[in-house]
């Protein structure tokens, strides 16, 4: 979907068709739960957006095409040995150093950007985000920074749950409190971005016609520019 996702106008056209398409199709569907359905449509039709996003600041940047690569594969976490060492039942222990190859723990996130086959950021999907998820999100990020030190990390959210002004579209957002203090327990910025204004009320689902919200070129273009600025040393 996103080779057809060419520009700033297609990505908004694309957010349009499928937010105010949903309610209808979800009902529709005979496969999936409606609100399963509806979760998982937002969450594609973000990922999408956010791959096309990527590419289209890349472009931006002059470099070639062909240095980025983006994909979701798992990536293997490695079962620490000071925690092995700490073990106390010797039996334990020693079946896992017998075996140590096969404790790993796959993480990934939803997109994978890798710039001359080095893995340089991460982007977390979300079609709306609580700070029960920030946690997991914030963990995964941790994960996978243990074997790539240096990755810049995104979290994309269609709608906030945060509190405090994440879904304020304003020169500068400081975030909520509660959010600020989970992430104080990890050693790395998390860069939270939301695409449509107004904090997400569960009572009025975007996807209902008299709910809708716009998704707005200045917004597409702010993100579009965050990405652009973390790649800047990569091109």
């Amino acid at each position: 979907m996103c080779n057809d996702l060419k520009s700033i106008e297609d990505i908004i056209q694309y957010y349009k068709y499928i937010i105010q398409t949903l309610d209808n199709t979800a009902q529709d569907n005979q496969d999936r739960a409606y609100g399963g359905f509806v979760r998982a449509t937002k969450g594609k039709m973000l990922e999408n957006i956010a791959e096309c996003l990527v590419k289209i600041a890349w472009q931006e940047l002059g470099a070639e095409k062909g240095r980025l690569a983006i994909n979701k594969t798992k990536i293997d976490i490695p079962i620490k040995k000071d925690y092995i060492e700490s073990i106390q039942d010797k039996e334990i222990k020693e079946y896992i150093k017998q075996n140590i190859s096969q404790y790993v723990f796959k993480c990934s996130v939803d997109k994978h950007l890798f710039v001359d086959d080095q893995f340089v950021m991460g982007i977390e999907c979300k079609s709306f985000t609580e700070n029960a998820m920030i946690k997991r999100i914030l963990l995964d990020f941790k994960l996978l920074r243990t074997l790539y030190p240096k990755l810049k990390c995104f979290l994309i959210q269609v709608e906030s749950q945060l509190g405090g002004d994440y879904s304020n579209f304003t020169a500068k957002n400081f975030g909520s409190k509660s959010t600020h203090t989970l992430m104080s327990y990890f050693d790395f910025e998390l860069d939270v971005l939301t695409l449509v204004e107004g904090e997400r009320n569960i009572k009025q689902p975007i996807h209902k016609r008299e709910y809708y919200k716009p998704l707005l070129k200045e917004r597409c273009l702010y993100i579009k520019d965050k990405i652009k600025e973390a790649l800047e040393n990569y091109k």
